[in-house]
């Protein structure tokens, strides 16, 4: 498609039809309509705050969430309330923007028509920006049993889910059944699984003692399954190794070239016979893009990401556009697609806003190019790993520092990282996590509608499984060192 060829259309439809919109207000601005509010459509709205457009944002969460910090909120250092704000809030004084609360169930290019829980809502452009969902690898005793960190809902189950099975730990006579209320199994060794296993870690040796003296705590065991020789993959050598070091010195048991096969029964099977014994399975292994339904398939890749070309525009239309995690954009540098970063959702964000005020004046778009400005992971206080661009690394109480500062800054709002310092700062001096409340108790059970019907999982829903497994009679096959 050339160059400019998307340009400002005759007649917005923001101007016609409007009254299916959702009360939304007839606008002689074009409507930019954005299907999410993570990294990604968040900076977009904000960036088009000055633009010649009405700014639509359609999200089911009425907040937009930190994920980076989601795994403080599974093991009690931070409260859900400190790592999100609320949207209306974020974009009070915007008067180009409005919000709507709903689920997007599909969109229909052919007629500028997105389909919600709340009505249809009509758009000039279309900016997809939903995100990641948990990729499972079609296992599904593992999708099914297994707890998983993609929202805040996720965050609170977990965390109510490992203090439950502690309390259940008290009680249980059996000791192959003690054994699996006690072990936590992490898969994947990315960032989320090294820092979350680093801050288990770090609670079993400061903070479980002194709730749980009656507990034999040296039985726990904290173990991070990695398919691949190295954990932090995406980062250098040096890190790699260092973070292992880190966790091994927290005593966490890394095991790499192994992989999680199935999930049932408190058995972790990492092949036909041999198993971990735990009733918490962590699932980090993955994520797929949080593909919406209407776009035809073939701009649909293997990992549900959305094909778009250099300019973040949907392959075979003019007025649909794709950013952030959802976004696969192929270059020769990145032949597998942009990494699913914050930083590069921002980023194409950024460029989108401009590229749509381009279009608008028959201008070219510019291609997107990343700026890599590092990435960086924690283990534990005092721990943490840095690569920065030209080679540059560093790791400990300054990696730490650098981390702390990073995401400080990146919160939003101004009372959300005060609090964030206050609770770090807390955690620091007196090596306690206050915030283990079990305040809405969960068990695993299927989600099922009115009717009665099993329902999918939904992005950023509270997942509730299969009822937990019964105890477990058979002797323990694999004794974890």
């Amino acid at each position: 498609m050339a160059a400019g060829q998307c340009g400002l259309l005759a007649v917005p439809y923001s101007l016609i039809l409007s009254f299916m919109d959702t009360n939304l207000p007839v606008s002689s601005h074009p409507r930019v309509v954005i299907i999410g509010c993570g990294f990604a459509g968040l900076q977009l709205a904000k960036k088009l705050r000055h633009a010649p457009v009405q700014v639509v944002v359609i999200d089911r969460n009425n907040y937009h969430n930190f994920q980076p910090l989601l795994y403080q909120v599974a093991t009690g250092a931070l409260e859900a309330d400190s790592i999100a704000y609320p949207i209306r809030k974020i974009f009070a004084g915007q008067k180009n923007f409005f919000y709507r609360m709903a689920d997007v169930q599909r969109v229909e290019p052919a007629r500028n028509l997105v389909h919600t829980s709340v009505g249809d809502i009509r758009y000039d452009y279309l900016v997809i920006a939903t995100g990641s969902l948990t990729n499972f690898f079609g296992i599904e005793s593992i999708e099914k049993n297994a707890m998983q960190i993609k929202s805040i809902p996720n965050a609170l189950n977990l965390r109510s889910f490992i203090f439950q099975n502690f309390e259940k730990a008290l009680l249980t006579e059996n000791p192959e059944e003690k054994q699996a209320l006690l072990n936590i199994v992490v898969v994947g060794g990315g960032p989320t699984g090294v820092e979350i296993s680093g801050s288990l870690a770090e609670m079993r040796r400061h903070v479980l003692p002194k709730d749980y003296p009656e507990l034999d705590l040296q039985q726990m065991q904290v173990i991070l399954v990695e398919a691949s020789p190295a954990v932090l993959g995406p980062m250098s050598a040096k890190s790699q190794q260092e973070s292992k070091r880190y966790l091994e010195e927290l005593g966490v048991i890394v095991r790499l070239n192994t992989s999680i096969k199935r999930f049932e029964n408190c058995r972790a099977y990492y092949s036909d016979t041999e198993y971990i014994p735990t009733e918490n399975l962590i699932w980090a292994a993955g994520v797929n893009g949080a593909e919406v339904p209407g776009l035809p398939p073939e701009v649909v890749a293997r990992n549900k990401r959305i094909n778009v070309n250099q300019w973040n525009q949907v392959e075979g239309f003019q007025n649909v556009f794709a950013i952030g995690d959802v976004a696969n954009l192929v270059t020769e540098e990145m032949p597998k697609g942009m990494p699913m970063l914050a930083p590069v959702a921002q980023q194409q964000a950024s460029l989108l806003a401009e590229n749509l005020q381009r279009l608008m004046r028959n201008e070219a778009p510019r291609n997107f190019e990343y700026v890599n400005k590092g990435v960086m992971a924690i283990v534990s206080r005092n721990k943490a790993v840095v690569d920065l661009p030209k080679d540059v690394h560093f790791s400990g109480i300054l990696g730490w520092f650098t981390w702390l500062f990073v995401h400080l800054m990146t919160l939003v709002g101004f009372r959300n990282k005060v609090v964030a310092f206050v609770d770090w700062a807390f955690s620091y001096f007196s090596s306690d996590q206050a915030l283990r409340l079990i305040i809405r108790p969960f068990s695993r059970r299927d989600v099922k509608d009115d009717q009665g019907k099993k329902k999918a999982e939904h992005q950023n829903s509270t997942p509730e499984y299969n009822p937990t497994p019964p105890a477990i009679q058979a002797p323990i096959a694999t004794k974890m060192a």
